[in-house]
Formats: structure tokens, sequence, C-alpha cells
């Protein structure tokens, strides 16, 4: 039976400035050719060969499009036109016209305020930086992904449920997976963890089957692309 890989796309990117050359982060084109290329290398077996692909999902919320007034710097701020959102609206079409991937989209949820950043915070706090001092880049509009976790959960039940796979591997970093890691391992399925090379609690080992990372372990120069296994 084939494998399912399933993405957090958010966690993913992260984890992809971290891994990989910086000339390439905002490049859809290459997010996506490495995104496929190091899911394909979870499909090469020692034991049994290659394994084949049923399907890779790749989970994601639409960018923030609205407009706002930047609360220090009192500017008009057009999210729409954002480095960021330019890239994952172009990364969302490159996905969409590739084999075997399935774009899954949460929502946004806009909570409408803003919020200052955490080691900005810190600064303040320790007596480091004072209120005074602060810039229009020391504060960042707050959003909150909706939906994107449920939506992991139902396709890995529904994985498991249909006997459409026998292996799941999730690209992800936190626990949020267990409760349907636990059901598709009591259904038999095999579950492999690919966290891309960050460490996960401990305890969360005892929840998978195995703990694999294919991409990169840090940035490689331009022409390198050789993943690694953790056992």
């Amino acid at each position: 039976m084939p494998t399912a890989i399933l993405v957090d796309g958010s966690y993913f990117i992260k984890r992809y400035r971290t891994v990989s050359n910086p000339s390439t982060h905002y490049d859809p084109k290459a997010v996506a050719r490495d995104l496929f290329t190091w899911c394909l290398m979870h499909l090469e077996d020692k034991d049994t060969g290659r394994r084949e692909l049923y399907r890779i999902f790749f989970y994601d919320c639409p960018p923030l499009v609205k407009k706002a007034h930047n609360p220090v710097s009192k500017k008009p701020v057009d999210f729409s036109r954002t480095k960021e959102a330019g890239f994952r609206l172009a990364l969302h079409s490159q996905l969409r016209k590739q084999r075997k991937v399935a774009l899954r989209l949460g929502r946004l949820a806009d909570y409408a305020h803003w919020a200052i950043r955490p080691a900005v915070t810190k600064d303040l706090l320790s007596g480091k930086m004072q209120i005074a001092s602060l810039s229009e880049d020391d504060v960042l509009y707050e959003v909150r992904q909706k939906g994107v976790d449920m939506r992991i959960g139902l396709d890995i039940a529904s994985l498991a449920f249909k006997r459409q796979v026998d292996q799941i591997v999730l690209i992800a970093g936190d626990s949020d997976f267990v409760p349907a890691a636990k059901l598709a391992r009591r259904e038999g399925i095999d579950f492999i963890l690919d966290p891309m090379w960050q460490d996960i609690p401990e305890d969360l080992h005892e929840h998978i089957d195995g703990l694999r990372s294919t991409c990169p372990k840090k940035p490689l120069r331009q022409g390198q692309g050789d993943g690694a296994e953790q056992d």
C-alpha cells in the first residue's frame, strides 16, 4: 500500500528558511520543488525498496490582504502588497499545478490588533529599551490560523479508516497531532514524523513509529541537495 505525506505549511516554511539557501526563501518555484523532492525521499525504504506515493497534502492559510495603520509610525499598511503575501499566493498557485499534491486551506482569524514583538517586549521589561524608542518594525499585526490542525486530523482519520494507505509521514513539529497519530497507529498505520531536524519533546517519541528528516540539516550552497535520516 502507498504512503501519504502531510505537511503543516506554516511549519514547513519556517523551517525551510532555516535549512535552505537564503536565495530561495521567497522563490515559490524553488520552495515547491524542494518540498516535492524532500517528500519523495521519504518513499525510499532500505528494506522494501521504493514505496508508492498516495498524495502529498499541504496545509496552509491564504495570506492576510487587509489594510491597517501601524500604531507606532501611523503609516498605512497594505498587507496584500507585502513580500510574504505575494510569496504565499504564488506558492499556493505552484502547488495547485503540482502532480500528486493536494492543497488544503484553512483561514486566518483576524484579531484586529497589533502586538509588540516578543524580543522587544523582553527588552522593555528589562529596561534595555523604552516605549518612546519603539519603531514601526517592533510591532506586528496578530493573526492566527484556523482550521489547519482540524483538517490534518480529519485527513489522518480518513486515510486510516478507509485503509487508503499503510504509512503516513507528517512534516510538523508540535504535539497537536498526537490524538490523530494514536488513532492511525491503532488502525495499523506506520506513522512517521519529520520535524525537519527540529528537536521534539522526549515524550513525543512514544506516539510515533519513527523519526526521519529528509531536508538538509543546515543551509546548503547552490547545487547541493542531499537529505539525511534520523534513526
